[in-house]
């Protein structure tokens, strides 16, 4: 995760997993261009490993296309019931 592009590294998020979106309250603004916008997502992929999904992307800055984070989580289902993520960011 790129530290000047954000408030705070690994912000306290409690259970939200945004696979479409952002936490933009973390979000200060692109180191690179100063502009404070949606991020884009890109580099998403899907591997399937022992009965979990694990899902990996990229967020960039929309207009200068900077990486701010790299975003890693697995998903699964246990006896019918949804897992909790586990979030990884780097």
């Amino acid at each position: 995760m790129c530290g000047g592009c954000v408030e705070k590294e690994y912000p306290n998020r409690g259970n939200i997993c945004l696979e479409n979106g952002s936490f933009l309250l973390n979000f200060t603004g692109c180191a690179v261009c100063s502009k404070r916008d949606f991020m884009l997502i890109t580099n998403k992929s899907l591997k399937e490993e022992d009965g979990e999904e694990i899902v990996t992307y990229d967020h960039l800055c929309k207009n200068c296309h900077h990486v701010i984070a790299r975003h890693e989580y697995t998903f699964s289902i246990m006896d019918e019931f949804q897992g909790w993520p586990s979030l990884e960011t780097d």
